[in-house]
């Protein structure tokens, strides 16, 4: 299945009253219930011998976080795509060395089309940029490096 089908899927359940949604699509079943949050719940194919073997859950590996020894760490606080500027030919919101006030915008994150501006919580002083212009990124995972003034 197809990210943007995913995404279509994921759009459909939270804009409307539905609870839970089942899909099988050939080899791929895709199950996703609301609660508090949206679980996504994908199987893998499994090899025929005689008897099929029931469906085992592929569990996604969780974002790598390096430690950080010095500074504060921005993260994501959704799955998107990263940008650091606010259009292609626009200069980056910020740069390694910058201070940026609180309330300022950092990134956007767009997820599903929309632009989600991504602002400093405090005032602080850019340390290390964790991400590349237009690179995936998931919940929780660090975009930025910041010392905290």
């Amino acid at each position: 299945m197809d990210i943007k089908d995913l995404k279509l899927i994921v759009k459909m359940i939270t804009e409307t009253d539905i609870t839970e949604f089942e899909l099988e699509n050939g080899e791929e079943k895709i199950r996703l219930r609301r609660g508090t949050a949206v679980a996504v719940q994908t199987y893998a194919p499994q090899p025929v011998q005689g008897m099929v073997p029931p469906l085992a859950p592929v569990q996604a590996a969780a974002p790598q976080v390096e430690p950080v020894s010095e500074g504060s760490v921005v993260t994501s606080p959704i799955v998107g795509t990263f940008y650091r500027s606010p259009a292609p030919d626009a200069a980056p919101y910020t740069e390694i060395g910058q201070v940026v006030e609180k309330g300022e915008i950092l990134c956007i994150v767009e997820a599903m089309k929309l632009m989600n501006e991504i602002e400093a919580e405090f005032r602080c002083k850019i340390v290390k940029i964790c991400k590349e212009n237009t690179q995936p990124v998931e919940f929780g995972e660090p975009l930025f490096i910041v010392e905290p003034l």
